[in-house]
């Protein structure tokens, strides 16, 4: 119905990745470290906050090399591959019928895109899965454009970024809606115009936008 009454005027999607599209648990890495002999690594970095060490690697601002001697230093005495590990197991699996189900909309004329605070270590990391999962071509071919943090030099929550990428590809805040599981993502776009949708753990787009966008295309 595209014209949702939930969302009235919404023709467009921006899609968070990691929790929406593809499986992550940050208590991973919290677990993770706190074995390696690094109990408080939540406080560093969750879903909800994080310190600038990690900001500075979503916004392409460090590289890979320093970020890990960073945390080499919180855990002194691990080894190399144990750290990486740690960092890494944040990253699940790909919701892959979700992924075909956004290439559907996208084939019934609805703009799709995808916007993630993420960081080079995990994009390599989560390429290599979604290629053996769907194939990356076909999971680039779901989206319209795909926009890393690490690439673009912004990030979400700040309203200026989704304006930014609103502007990027000629759409009205008005007419795009934006869905995401960090309730912070979700008040910056809401403060930017655009329409929202907080997804919750039970919930999946293919069940939310079943109709979205059929008068469409």
């Amino acid at each position: 119905m595209g014209n949702d009454i939930r969302w009235p005027g919404a023709k467009h999607i921006i899609f968070d990745f990691g929790g929406v599209l593809f499986d992550i648990d940050y208590q991973l890495p919290v677990k993770a470290f706190a074995q390696l002999g690094y109990p408080s690594f939540v406080e560093l970095y969750a879903q909800s906050a994080q310190n600038q060490w990690f900001d500075d690697l979503e916004t392409g601002r460090l590289d890979n090399a320093s970020f890990y001697r960073y945390l080499h230093s919180l855990v002194p005495s691990a080894t190399t591959a144990q750290v990486e590990n740690a960092w890494n197991c944040i990253l699940l699996a790909l919701r892959t019928t979700e992924v075909e189900f956004v290439q559907s909309l996208r084939n019934r004329g609805v703009r799709t895109f995808l916007l993630s605070n993420t960081n080079a270590i995990h994009v390599a990391e989560f390429e290599q899965m979604i290629d053996q999962a769907m194939g990356l071509k076909s999971f680039y071919q779901a989206f319209d454009k795909i926009y890393y943090s690490n690439a673009i030099g912004i990030k979400k929550p700040y309203p200026e970024t989704f304006l930014e990428v609103c502007a990027w590809n000629g759409l009205q805040p008005e007419e795009t809606l934006f869905i995401d599981d960090s309730i912070q993502h979700v008040r910056g776009a809401a403060q930017a115009g655009l329409h929202v949708h907080h997804l919750q753990p039970h919930e999946r787009v293919s069940d939310l936008l079943a109709d979205f966008g059929e008068h469409f295309g």
